[in-house]
């Protein structure tokens, strides 16, 4: 209500649509159909289906045609559409009207009069936006509030020329009873259930007491007959079994959610800023991890392959600086790094006969978007504890993309006490990152099943794109 423009299209066709039901029901109610006779029944189908033909009238035009307008605004179309829309109606209800002798012209003046009350209130709505809706960041409290007392004024100036079809006791229903059961609401909010919130239970007991003795004046002090006197009686009971009670338990369930609602932000922005600085972690520690592979390398090989090693190492940093900030990226990208990682270890072990590496990878395009960084963790870790220069040591690597996911398989050897593993003192921070980000991205939409022994360690990721 404060930060936002409530949804009054919805809301005008709710409150149009209970208003024609209401007096569909109360024609349908009026008469039975059994002992009419021709000139009753004509009229008894003409008050039901007149306010069916407005209802539809007003769906077609105010729900379909004038929104699909201002989306495309295409002039031409606006017009046939309304034009068929008003000769439609107008030939209905004018051969209901007068078979019914609503009127005998067939101009009909309460057509006419319900167009112009519709116009009317576009045009108040369309004035009062230009004054009132200067900027986007301001109490929309006000605003909102004269909106729906429009929609009300409007809906009663509405009645007042539609009668003769509606009846008195709609007008009774919108115009006395409706008002009253919202203003007894408001006041059980603001008097009655806001100070028995607040702990003012003795200021609530008064004001409810207030408003019963307020509601019991009218049929106590006019002299009236018992009819009028039973009638006072319903009404306070109503009050106190039915209004107050119903309101009272909307009113717990709307804090409930707001509740519930809060406690779901606050998570979200937990959750925003964990991944920002698990972000923030990662990056970092793949660099210093692929620094440490090129010096190793700039150690034991010649110049050609160090050149090889910088040219993967660049593909990755442009990775890092261009794609890992992003929330998505297309499954092929998060697939090319994962290859140049593991063409820049091969670099430097590749002349080791005692180390094993196999990577099979499925041949065919990488199709759907994923995370950033959350398939390198497992085979970073892999190089990390699977790789010996004195054992005998393997990682088996693959990696499968599928319509909708992805799947790796990690099988490595483990040889934790390795000292000559440049890799040995990394931070050890991206495996226990990636498991969080997996959570926090993935709810029930990944499978991640990690064994180890004394020999070996398995890592089986499938994540749903």
């Amino acid at each position: 209500m404060k930060d936002k423009i409530l949804a009054f299209r919805q809301i005008e066709w709710w409150v149009v649509t209970f208003l024609f039901v209401s007096i569909i029901l109360s024609n349908v109610l009026s008469s039975p159909t059994f002992s009419l006779n021709y000139e009753q029944g004509t009229i008894y189908f003409a008050k039901i289906f007149i306010p069916l033909i407005f209802l539809a009238t007003f769906y077609l035009f105010h729900m379909k045609v004038f929104p699909t307008y201002l989306k495309d605004g295409k002039t031409a179309k606006f017009i046939i559409y309304t034009i068929l829309i008003f000769f439609g109606s107008f030939i209905l209800i004018g051969a209901f009207s007068i078979n019914a002798n609503f009127t005998s012209d067939f101009l009909m003046p309460y057509y006419f009069n319900s167009l112009a009350v519709y116009a009317g209130y576009g045009a108040i709505v369309y004035i009062l936006k230009q004054i009132m809706l200067r900027n986007d960041d301001q109490d929309f409290r006000l605003y909102n509030s004269i909106r729906l007392i429009l929609i009300y004024i409007f809906i009663v100036i509405f009645l007042l020329q539609f009668q003769k079809i509606a009846g008195e006791p709609i007008l009774i229903l919108f115009v006395i009873i409706i008002p009253c059961i919202i203003g007894l609401i408001l006041y059980n909010f603001f008097f009655i259930y806001g100070l028995n919130k607040q702990g003012r239970k003795g200021e609530a007991t008064a004001f409810y007491v207030l408003i019963i003795a307020i509601t019991s004046i009218p049929f106590i002090v006019i002299k009236i007959n018992g009819y009028f006197i039973l009638l006072g009686f319903v009404a306070i009971i109503s009050v106190m079994v039915i209004i107050f009670p119903i309101s009272n338990f909307f009113f717990r369930k709307y804090e409930n959610y707001l509740g519930q609602l809060n406690t779901l932000s606050v998570k979200v922005d937990r959750s925003l800023a964990d991944l920002s600085f698990l972000r923030s972690q990662i990056n970092p520690h793949f660099l210093f991890n692929a620094l440490n592979t090129l010096y190793g390398n700039a150690l034991h090989e010649n110049a050609d392959k160090t050149a090889e090693g910088i040219q993967k190492l660049g593909d990755m940093m442009r990775f890092m600086l261009h794609e890992n900030n992003q929330d998505k990226i297309p499954v092929i990208r998060e697939k090319e790094y994962l290859v140049n990682y593991v063409d820049l270890q091969n670099l430097r072990i590749k002349e080791q006969e005692n180390i094993e590496i196999l990577f099979s990878q499925s041949e065919e395009n990488c199709p759907g978007e994923i995370a950033p960084m959350l398939l390198i963790p497992f085979v970073e870790n892999a190089f990390k504890h699977g790789i010996s220069f004195q054992k005998k040591s393997w990682i088996k690597i693959s990696l499968r993309c599928l319509d909708g996911s992805v799947h790796l398989d990690v099988n490595n050897s483990i040889h934790r006490s390795n000292e000559e593993d440049p890799e040995r003192k990394s931070s050890g921070i991206g495996l226990e990152n990636v498991k969080q980000r997996l959570k926090l991205l993935y709810p029930n939409k990944h499978e991640l099943i990690i064994r180890e022994n004394e020999l070996e360690y398995f890592v089986h990721l499938s994540v749903k794109l």
